[in-house]
């Protein structure tokens, strides 16, 4: 077995760490049972480009139990946990190419080392391993049998790869799952891109306005969370359905270079570059703090921002002050990176329990489906999402009623009106 970890010793709290994230990951506990007695990916390959945590940890070990042989790196240089790296390589025997800090060489190494095991079957978050595959290794694309992509960054760029027409196989999206995106999306980026912010500063988020860039599903649960610590919440939209519903929320919607004057705290959010940038740069105030949520560190001009500093330092773990020729001091988190997994741990299990078990179900159903699916992007099967469903809230011992004989006939018919 081939890996690269930071060091195997850190394998004893991982693995303890890894038990406590199933705990509260019981779908896919009841995944894993199943996979364990029927093995419905016997003799799959499985490379994986995900952020390697304890929840995903949880998600090999069920693919595993199901027969696969899986290999993983990270899908950001600062996602890693390097004590889950180590106990998934020693306590699971699961090849893992992922060190936290890498650098770019490093990190496309490790995707080469993930793609050099032959995989079938490519489980991608942000399209990086999709993306690597079809451009430098095109001579294996035809070794596998489809794909699963779990970011709203990674099914964009796979959406342009379709309508350009090179996608060369089949990948599911699962970001577009109701039971991911809904509850991932909203309520995990929302509760752990405020974790993220707050441990890298301590700052008191109430009284502070804080500008939120994008207000889609993981917008729409930042600015949620943010205005629940007593935040003033601005909304910075291009769409004007997702900015109306933002001031339908009541939340206060306004330009990109209006926000940058009167922000306290920026958060991008949005999956596309450069949403803050120079001519932002020039007009925050003293002390602003800038973070972005979305996939790839491209949301925040940080070129420019270099380029207009006289002075950069670090002044905590994860906040870099770069100070701008007339004295002001501007503060970029983790380095513009995912704030939520560079400086907290990411999404809470419960929610990633419902991701992942459709990465787990998808898995399962495209290898069921070997050469039925076209080279396209496809929605996660609804009987897949509405199961998940089901389950997860029989494991919160939730209950509710079924449609009766005449409330199913009432719907299906046509004739009774008035």
């Amino acid at each position: 077995m081939d890996y690269d970890v930071k060091d195997l010793a850190l394998a004893p709290g991982g693995k303890a760490r890894i038990e406590w994230a199933g705990l509260e990951m019981k779908v896919l506990e009841s995944i894993r049972c199943r996979f364990e007695a029927e093995r419905p990916l016997e003799g799959a390959r499985i490379g994986a480009c995900l952020h390697v945590t304890t929840e995903t940890a949880n998600l090999m070990a069920t693919l595993k139990a199901g027969g696969a042989e899986v290999a993983l790196c990270a899908s950001n240089p600062l996602s890693t946990q390097d004590d889950v790296a180590a106990s998934l390589v020693q306590d699971f025997e699961i090849s893992v190419f992922a060190i936290n800090g890498e650098d770019n060489d490093t990190y496309y190494s490790h995707i080469d080392s993930v793609l050099a095991t032959r995989p079938q079957i490519t489980m991608d978050d942000g399209a990086d391993l999709v993306s690597t595959l079809h451009t430098k290794r095109k001579d294996q694309v035809g070794e596998v049998i489809a794909g699963t992509e779990e970011t709203t960054t990674g099914v964009i760029r796979l959406k342009s790869m379709e309508s350009n027409g090179v996608l060369l196989y089949p990948v599911v999206a699962v970001n577009n799952a109701f039971t991911k995106h809904y509850f991932d999306n909203r309520y995990g980026t929302g509760q752990s891109t405020i974790d993220g912010i707050i441990r890298a500063t301590n700052l008191l988020l109430a009284g502070k306005r804080l500008v939120v860039f994008g207000y889609g599903w993981c917008g729409k649960g930042i600015a949620l969370r943010a205005r629940g610590m007593g935040a003033n919440v601005m909304v910075v939209e291009v769409d004007p359905l997702r900015a109306l519903e933002a001031a339908m929320d009541g939340l206060e919607v306004s330009t990109s270079m209006n926000a940058a004057r009167v922000g306290d705290i920026f958060v991008t959010a949005t999956g596309d570059t450069h949403l803050l940038r120079k001519e932002h740069f020039e007009v925050m105030k003293d002390r602003a703090l800038m973070c972005n949520s979305g996939h790839f560190d491209v949301e925040i001009d940080i070129p420019a921002l270099e380029g207009m500093s006289k002075n950069r330092r670090t002044v905590r773990e994860f906040v870099e002050e770069f100070e701008m020729a007339d004295g002001r001091r501007i503060y970029l988190l983790a380095e513009g990176r995912l704030v939520n997994l560079a400086a907290a741990e990411g999404h809470p299990a419960s929610v990633m329990d419902m991701s992942f078990a459709n990465q787990a179900l998808t898995a399962e159903y495209v290898f069921n489906h070997t050469g039925d699916l076209e080279r396209r992007v496809y929605d996660v099967p609804e009987e897949i999402d509405s199961e998940i469903a089901r389950v997860k809230l029989e494991t919160m011992g939730i209950e509710i009623d079924e449609l009766t004989p005449e409330q199913e006939e009432y719907l299906r018919s046509w004739t009774i009106g008035t």
